[in-house]
This record gives structure tokens, C-alpha cells and sequence, in this order.
């Protein structure tokens, strides 16, 4: 994995860049100096790589002993752990002090640095020039928060990684190892969510009963899971079931469901228990519609499978209605099992690390375009308007979950029946079950149409 560190004076838009490259507004932004105080760490992809973005406090002078100077420790740790550092300046502003102060530390220090020059937006573009006075190379001009110049600063960050010969596939021990598996459990109240967690530690962990609404917050449990090649520390959340609107009214339970929500978030895997006996209600559905906007990886559970007469008709049956109802994860993995009495209980972790790995997968830029001109060969895009669209380019920008551009003419003519082709081929091809799968339709850069807008 790819470690990069976010450097730079305050206010000069490191979180606006950090919250762009994660894809989701996750560092606060703010334009006071100094929001930041904390280093900040997130896996991304970003191209082809897998990156450890690390966004970090300003670099600013500060007396020993400060908060500011404790803030700028962190960061120049930062730079010392850092495979590439992004050193941030603000084009509108033009070079400072502090600036060549930062440029001359970053010059001594071992780690590549690219030039990062943002808010280039408008007439700042201009700015971008002084930084070649640093003496680091040449700029790259963005506008972190307009997304302008993101595949610039892509391809220099390609360039740093060859010449400086870094390894971008080396493993990091503390990741592989100790990093565990974060699994929400959800569903309706009584579905049997805390019975199922029982069952998988092989003790009573959680409070179980017939009463609906037993369970009021999430419960955090640390679990390790063996597969019989290595073991899985698993991170296990047990959650309120979450009712119909209408029938949350107690401030208690409203508190609940909004901690089921955030259990939902903070998961990579998110298990839906259903009860065989009543399976596939309303409230099911608008659970897994919240894992698919929030890209969370989903199995589902059948529970109480014991119940169940007929079980080969119904297993049939089940997963027909799964896929109708839950289309968005493509052919979502459905274990039947009892919680109760353990039957199936084996078949559990197997799926969900299964849908892990799909949830993490990267397909690299050659595959997807070979991908892509056989989807098109076989059944182009409809013509609109009497002109034919043409699909252009192909690449995944980022997993977790897997998200992929797809760059062609007139994006926003493209039905949506074909970008549900694309997708569902997308899923086919590369095997993507059990995860939501993005796909944006980009138009590629048209050096003509400034010129025909300024003779109109």
C-alpha cells in the first residue's frame, strides 16, 4: 500500500483535497487556520493504487511545548512515514514565508514531494508559476474543491512512484494482520440479530428474549474468526432493529435507529436478518436500500430456517425474491440458516469475508477496456437524436465499493436502461456479487467547445 501525506501552512485546502480524494466529506473544512489538529488516516484507491492518504495539521511555527508545535510533530512524522507527500501552496494567495520555510524541510527530507498548487479555479492558475521558485519540481494545478486537475495530479504521482523505484503492492503487517473485519448486524426487532451474534461466539454475549426491542444501541463485540489458513479479527456489531417510522416515537428508540445508521457506516460488511417466516417486508427493503446508498458491502441472512417445511421450494423462492428486491447488489449472497440451533451457522463468515473481497476489488485500467469495447461491440449505445454515443475510455477511480469511469460523448444522453447494462455486464465480467457497484458516465474534454461558445 501506497502511503501519502497531505502537507502544507493552514488554510491552503489539504482537507478540501483529502475529502476529495476519499470521494465523501470526511475531514471538516472550514476557512479558519487550524481545523485540523489531528492526523487523519483513510485506505483509498486512487487510479491503479492502493493509498494510505494521510491528512495532516498545518506546518506552522510554534513555540515547543504549543499545541501548534504538538500539531506539527504529527505532520512531520507524517512526512517521515510517507512514501510521496503532496506539498500544498495557495495559488490565489502566491508563495509565502512559511512556504519556503516548508519547501526548505521537505528538500532535506527523504520523501518525494510533489508540488501540489490549488484553488487554480478562475484566474489562480497564474499563482501555480511562482512554485517553481521552490526548487521542487514542477507544479501541478488543481482546484481541490471544483475536482479540476485530479488526473494531472494522478499521472505526477505515477511518475514519482517510478522514478523514485517505490514498491506500491508492499504489505503493511499492521494492516493485514490486526486489522479487523468491522460486520454490522441488522435487521427488524426480533429478527433474531442478537441470538445469530450468540450463536457465532459460542456464548450468551447478548441479551435475548421474544420481546421485540430487547437490543436499544449498538454493541460492539471483538471476535477472531479462523478459516483454516489464517485467523480474521472481526469487529461484530449488534443493532437495534429498526422500525417503520411511524412506530419510532419513543426519543430512546429514535436514538436507536440513528445508532443502527451509524453501525451501518462504520461497517465494511453489513449482515440483513430476515425471518424466513415473514421474509421480504418493506422494512427489509428500506435497510438494504440504506447499506446500498452508504456502499456497504451486504449479505442476508435467513433466519429461523428451522421453521421452514419445505426448505428447497423456499430456499428457491427466497433467493428469486433477493434478487427482485434487491437489485442493487447484483446477485446478493442469501445463507439459510437458524440462529437458534446453530444449523448453517458455518456457511456465515465464509460469505461475508466472500463479499469482502468483492467489495475491495480492483480491476486494472487494461481489463476494463478490453471490458469495455466487448460490451459495446456486442450491444452499443442506442443512437440519440439520429448521432450514435461513443464509449471512449474505462477505468476504476476508486473500491469499497467499486467505482469506475466511464468516459464518452454526450454522458448525460445515456439511457438509463444502458447504464444498468453496463453495470449488471460490469458485475458478470469481474464477478462483483454482494456489493453495490458505481459507474460514472464522464464526457470527455472537448477543446472545441470554448471556442464555439465565445463565437456565439
Amino acid at each position: 500500500m501506497l502511503k501519502l501525506a497531505i502537507i502544507g501552512r493552514p488554510n491552503v485546502g489539504k482537507s478540501t483535497l483529502f475529502n476529495r480524494l476519499a470521494g465523501r466529506k470526511l475531514a471538516i473544512v472550514d476557512d479558519q487556520p487550524g481545523v485540523t489538529r489531528d492526523r487523519r488516516d483513510l485506505d483509498i484507491q486512487f487510479g491503479d493504487f492502493d493509498v494510505r492518504l494521510m491528512d495532516t495539521a498545518g506546518l506552522e511555527d510554534a513555540a515547543d511545548g504549543s499545541l501548534q508545535a504538538r500539531m506539527r510533530d504529527g505532520t512531520e512524522r507524517a512526512v517521515a512515514e510517507a512514501d510521496i507527500a503532496f506539498f500544498l501552496i495557495d495559488a490565489r494567495s502566491g508563495l509565502t514565508a512559511q512556504d519556503r520555510n516548508l519547501a526548505e524541510i521537505l528538500r532535506a527530507a527523504p520523501t518525494p514531494v510533489i508540488v501540489v498548487a490549488n484553488k487554480t479555479e478562475g484566474r489562480g492558475e497564474e499563482g501555480a508559476y511562482e512554485a517553481y521558485e521552490l526548487g521542487l519540481g514542477d507544479p501541478v494545478a488543481i482546484s481541490a474543491e471544483h475536482g479540476e486537475g485530479m488526473a494531472d495530479l494522478y499521472h505526477s504521482m505515477v511518475e514519482a512512484v517510478e522514478k523514485n523505484n517505490i514498491d506500491p503492492d508492499k504489505d503493511d503487517e499492521e494492516d493485514t494482520e490486526f486489522k479487523p473485519l468491522r460486520v454490522a448486524i441488522v435487521g427488524r426487532p426480533n429478527a433474531g440479530k442478537s441470538t445469530l451474534i450468540n450463536q457465532l461466539l459460542n456464548e450468551e454475549r447478548m441479551l435475548t428474549g421474544p420481546e421485540a426491542g430487547i437490543t436499544r444501541d449498538s454493541i460492539g463485540v471483538d471476535w477472531t474468526w479462523n478459516d483454516g489458513e489464517r485467523e480474521w479479527p472481526v469487529a461484530l456489531w449488534d443493532t437495534a432493529g429498526m422500525r417503520k417510522k411511524a412506530k419510532v416515537q419513543e426519543k430512546l428508540e429514535k436514538l436507536s435507529v440513528g445508532d443502527t445508521l451509524r453501525a451501518v457506516r462504520f461497517a465494511e460488511v453489513a449482515v440483513l436478518v430476515i425471518d424466513a417466516t415473514m421474509p421480504f417486508e418493506k422494512q427489509d427493503l428500506q435497510i438494504a436500500d440504506f447499506i446500498s446508498k452508504e456502499g456497504r458491502a451486504a449479505i442476508v441472512v435467513v433466519n429461523k430456517w428451522d421453521l421452514v417445511e419445505d426448505t428447497d421450494l423456499a430456499a428457491k423462492e427466497l433467493r428469486l425474491d433477493a434478487m427482485q428486491a434487491m437489485p442493487q447488489f447484483g446477485g446478493v449472497r442469501v445463507v439459510y440458516l437458524s440462529a437458534l440451533t446453530g444449523r448453517h451457522i458455518d456457511k456465515l463468515m465464509p460469505m461475508i469475508v466472500d463479499a469482502y473481497r468483492d467489495w475491495n476489488a480492483k480491476v486494472k485500467t487494461a481489463e476494463m477496456n478490453r471490458w469495455l469495447e466487448g460490451v459495446v461491440a456486442h450491444h452499443p449505445p442506442p443512437a440519440v437524436a439520429g448521432r450514435r454515443i461513443k464509449m471512449r475510455y474505462a477505468t476504476q477511480i476508486k473500491s469499497r465499493p467499486p467505482t469506475f469511469v466511464i468516459k464518452c460523448q454526450r454522458s448525460d444522453e445515456v439511457p438509463e436502461t444502458y447504464r444498468r447494462y453496463l453495470v449488471n455486464s460490469l458485475r458478470e465480467a469481474f464477478d462483483l456479487e454482494g456489493t453495490p457497484v458505481r459507474v460514472q458516465l464522464k464526457a470527455g474534454e472537448n477543446p472545441y467547445a470554448d471556442r464555439a461558445k465565445r463565437k456565439h
